[in-house]
């Protein structure tokens, strides 16, 4: 199998450079339409495509950012591999703004979101113990550190809902009660759908801010996000230029098993799985149905 790269860019990332034969490309789902067209192209011989999780001009909420559609539309483009990279909060002195995290596990707080493809019909249960894929985590570490990035490999991801920032009390729970180590809204459910399309997952956190726990920092403000932003934009499409090096373009099964997440999940009987959602899982489990 060929390696093909999928990226998701979260706030502040709505393209990526040095694309041969790059073009926005129209990708329909059985899901609706995914956040935007999709960028795809070659980057030093290896297939990407790029997706504003956003949309160009940033006109998705992370409650309203079609994440079905998304993973679907990656899938039907062949992606094998799954690089997300998000404005992220802090919860640790030492992961300054500026800084990237390689997350290791979340905690999913969202509560208004669809979670799965399968459901009524067609049950399936895949394993999100280990939610990213530590070979893709590793080509992400070593290209962020080569970009100059001051890089942290692991931490806690705690996803919350939003479209708000935490209050003082909620920052101050997931920091000194729960550990976790940074804070966003939007990677969540996007790993577990990938884990469901048998997408090996990584995510890079973008570190813009303290949230709202810090006492010498106050409470957030978008503005000083968005200065923030503009630098970690640039480091991180460094970084994403030097993933399909480090990726190659001949690719092994994942070590990890993440292409193999279906393998045994699906739950439901074959002469009792309802067709019409048989049929709009066409692209993220046909290698099992």
């Amino acid at each position: 199998m060929q390696t093909k790269i999928g990226i998701i860019g979260g706030s502040g990332l709505y393209d990526i450079d040095g694309l041969h034969d790059a073009a926005w490309q129209t990708v329909e789902t059985p899901w609706g339409a995914p956040s935007d067209q999709i960028r795809t192209g070659t980057l030093n011989g290896t297939p990407m495509a790029f997706l504003p999780r956003h949309g160009r001009g940033h006109v998705h909420s992370p409650s309203t950012v079609p994440y079905r559609a998304n993973i679907d539309a990656l899938k039907r483009l062949g992606c094998t591999d799954i690089i997300a990279v998000s404005a992220c909060g802090s919860f640790r002195d030492d992961m300054a703004p500026g800084d990237f995290v390689i997350v290791s596990d979340f905690i999913d707080r969202t509560f208004a979101r669809e979670k799965s493809f399968f459901g009524t019909g067609c049950v399936a249960h895949v394993s999100v113990a280990h939610p990213v894929c530590a070979r893709l985590g590793d080509a992400a570490e070593a290209a962020a550190r080569a970009a100059g990035v001051t890089t942290h490999r692991g931490g806690t991801y705690l996803a919350m809902e939003g479209p708000q920032f935490s209050s003082v009390a909620e920052s101050r729970l997931y920091r000194d009660v729960w550990g976790c180590d940074v804070i966003g809204m939007t990677n969540m459910p996007e790993a577990k759908l990938a884990r469901e399309a048998e997408i090996c997952y990584a995510s890079v956190a973008m570190i813009t801010d303290y949230d709202s726990w810090h006492p010498d920092h106050g409470t957030v403000d978008i503005s000083d996000i968005i200065k923030t932003l503009g630098g970690n934009s640039a480091a991180a499409k460094t970084m994403v230029a030097d993933i399909p090096a480090r990726l190659g373009r001949d690719r092994a099964p994942c070590p990890c098993g993440c292409d193999r997440a279906l393998e045994h999940a699906i739950m439901t009987a074959p002469d009792a799985r309802d067709a019409a959602l048989v049929a709009k899982l066409d692209a993220v489990a046909g290698r099992v149905l």
